[in-house]
């Protein structure tokens, strides 16, 4: 049974499994891990979900307050073994209804290039590509993308 909670970032679940993501990350990123893991600490995250499979972790994902209309989505992850089930999916649209529900309009998100299978999860998400937004603006493997809630 596959069921989701809402939490924060004290969760040692949420946790665990951003520890695999980082992992991950840094040898997607190589040598430019370092640059992004700075914007991605988890401390303080008070919009948190957290994806179970029979009770057993498998997916996460994060929002933080961008601006007063829109959140960015953060710290997606699906365990490998879990991977092209629709969890990433399901994961994402936990998180924009809990934003809507929050009362903002929009979600922007960053990923990088060397993430093609996050850039086609959000694309049939109903994400497009824009400008790179903040940190993100003039990093060469950085893809922004944002999406209307409502």
């Amino acid at each position: 049974m596959t069921t989701f909670q809402r939490t924060d970032s004290d969760s040692s679940d949420f946790q665990e499994l951003v520890m695999l993501l980082d992992a991950d990350l840094q040898i997607r990123d190589g040598a430019e891990h370092g640059f992004y893991a700075q914007f991605n600490k988890i401390a303080n995250i008070r919009n948190v979900v957290v994806c179970y499979i029979d009770h057993q972790p498998v997916g996460c994902g994060a929002f933080k307050e961008y601006d007063q209309k829109s959140v960015e989505i953060k710290r997606m992850f699906v365990r490998p073994e879990y991977r092209n089930q629709g969890l990433g999916l399901a994961i994402l649209k936990e998180l924009e209804k809990w934003a809507a529900e929050s009362n903002f309009s929009a979600a922007i998100l960053e990923t990088g290039k060397k993430q093609p299978e996050a850039i086609t999860l959000y694309q049939k998400a109903g994400y497009r590509i824009i400008k790179n937004f903040g940190q993100y603006e003039h990093v060469e493997n950085s893809v922004c993308m944002t999406r209307d809630l409502f």
